[in-house]
C-alpha cells in the first residue's frame, strides 16, 4: 500500500519526467521572481495549449507556484519541493 508521501513523490517525478517540462523549470531556476506564462512560453517557443498543460502537471506536482492576476498567470519555482523529494530522495524510501 503506498502512503501520501509516495503518491505525491511518484508525482514529482513523473512532472519532471518530460524534457519540455525540465526546460520551463531551468527557465524559472534563472529568474529571481515569478514570470507570466506567456513569457516563459514565448521564450521556450511552446504554444499555448501545450504550455498550460506542462504548468497545469508541474503545478499539481507542487514544482511551481501559480498566481492568477486578471487574466495571466504569473508562475515560480517552488523549491520545497525539490527540497522534499528531489534533494533527499534516497532518504524518503
Amino acid at each position: 500500500m503506498m502512503n501520501t508521501q509516495n503518491t505525491d513523490q511518484i508525482t514529482v517525478f513523473k512532472a519532471l519526467a518530460d524534457s519540455v517540462r525540465l526546460d520551463i523549470i531551468e527557465y524559472l531556476k534563472h529568474t529571481d521572481h515569478e514570470v507570466s506564462c506567456g513569457e516563459v512560453g514565448k521564450a521556450l517557443n511552446i504554444s499555448k495549449t501545450s504550455g498550460s498543460y506542462h504548468f497545469k502537471l508541474l503545478q499539481e506536482a507542487g514544482i511551481i507556484t501559480t498566481r492568477k492576476e486578471s487574466r495571466e498567470k504569473y508562475v515560480s519555482l517552488n523549491s520545497k519541493t525539490f527540497d522534499k523529494y528531489v534533494t533527499n530522495f534516497y532518504k524518503n524510501i
